[in-house]
């Protein structure tokens, strides 16, 4: 933590007490039920009856990536749709850094399978073999282009096999930075009549602390220059990493929010600090309670949320939503989407891969077990689900 982000009283506003009230927020959403409030007396309530993330109607739809079922992802094509489509927030930027230390958004540091770099000569040089996170991983790296060549390149669909009409739209937008995201953020916002809602992740900051590109600093500087690092501003930020998150919970105010991924898997940070905990250890009702000392939210992967037998199929719900809310934390796990491949075997049909499934029946599911929200490719199948949980049908 740097001495200019501990001294500043706008962000350090009392991270005990922004926790105790988003900590309420969840706990209020947890007792739905018992108090006998209806689902969409809780959607309501949580519109109108609450500043900054308490506001967000629950379950929250949560546009991953944008409107990515649909335009390619990290486009400012994508995240258009996903406000036009309805999605309560915005996925806007997975934060990667460039040479020259601007944070651009795109899904990974690696952007051969995201853009046209391996059709641009005058980059064949720069194709590498990196080890990312113990991965060695062969392509093209954000932090080996500086802003305007990056600015040269176009973004193409990452799926195409389950996604062939997303390329229709290839080479139609260039990368966005994320000061392009937090303006398009307001401009969206004035012209809506309402606040307009962002996501962003930090992506690998371990890595990039390595190379001297720290994210977190970088995130911080910039939503100070755009009034977006208090409690209640519109930016909820995640990572994978838990010790990122800590980091930045002593240089902003925003809501943060802890990803977690396969239960026996461990976070990476963990890894290069000898931290012998997996996610197994952090989803516990001792690891939720450490999280919600520096954070407001979790992000799990919906298999913690509800695991899946060796066929593929949907089993009974862990207690990890019982478990997080009374911890005071929300929980939006990730991601819904419509095609076959992604969805429960259950919730499948037929053998395509492009094509869509039993989403809702899977929504159903999902949506019972009292999560707080949802990321999802496709807001408007996520509107609707949510629509026909409320209203019981």
């Amino acid at each position: 933590m740097g001495t200019q982000e501990s001294q500043n009283p706008q962000t350090r506003a009392g991270g005990a007490g922004r926790r105790a009230f988003l900590g309420a927020a969840a706990a209020f959403g947890a007792a739905g039920t018992t108090l006998g409030l209806t689902g969409a007396a809780r959607a309501t309530e949580a519109r109108h009856g609450g500043k900054g993330i308490a506001s967000l109607p629950v379950p929250t739809i949560i546009g991953h990536r944008g409107a990515s079922g649909y335009r390619p992802e990290h486009t400012f094509g994508s995240y258009q749709l996903a406000l036009d489509l309805g999605a309560d927030i915005v996925e806007a930027g997975d934060l990667v850094p460039t040479r020259d230390g601007r944070l651009v958004c795109r899904h990974e540091p690696e952007i051969g399978g995201t853009t046209d770099v391996a059709s641009h000569p005058e980059f064949a040089g720069r194709r590498t073999t990196k080890v990312l996170d113990g991965v060695p991983t062969t392509g093209w790296f954000t932090e080996d282009f500086t802003l305007a060549e990056l600015k040269t390149l176009r973004a193409t669909e990452r799926i195409p096999a389950n996604r062939p009409h997303n390329t229709l739209y290839d080479g139609r937008w260039t990368i966005p930075t994320f000061e392009e995201v937090l303006t398009w953020q307001d401009e969206q916002t004035r012209r809506r009549g309402k606040q307009v809602w962002i996501y962003p992740e930090l992506k690998h900051p371990t890595y990039f602390r390595k190379l001297g590109l720290n994210l977190e600093e970088r995130v911080a500087k910039v939503l100070r220059r755009h009034g977006k690092d208090g409690r209640n501003a519109p930016v909820i930020i995640q990572s994978f990493e838990p010790t990122s998150i800590r980091r930045l919970d002593g240089m902003v105010g925003n809501p943060l929010v802890v990803l977690l991924s396969g239960a026996t898997t461990r976070p990476w940070d963990f890894v290069e600090t000898g931290d012998p905990r997996t996610v197994a250890d952090l989803v516990t009702p001792k690891g939720l309670r450490e999280i919600a000392g520096y954070a407001q939210g979790i992000g799990p992967t919906l298999d913690l949320v509800v695991p899946k037998d060796a066929a593929g199929n949907l089993t009974t719900p862990t207690t990890l939503v019982k478990d997080a809310h009374a911890a005071g934390l929300i929980l939006h796990p990730y991601t819904m989407r419509n095609e076959n491949p992604f969805l429960p075997a259950n919730f499948r049909k037929g053998t395509d891969a492009d094509a869509y499934g039993d989403v809702f029946g899977a929504y159903r599911a999902y949506f019972a077990t009292g999560i707080d929200g949802v990321f999802t490719d496709q807001p408007d199948t996520g509107l609707l689900a949510r629509e026909d949980f409320l209203n019981g049908s």
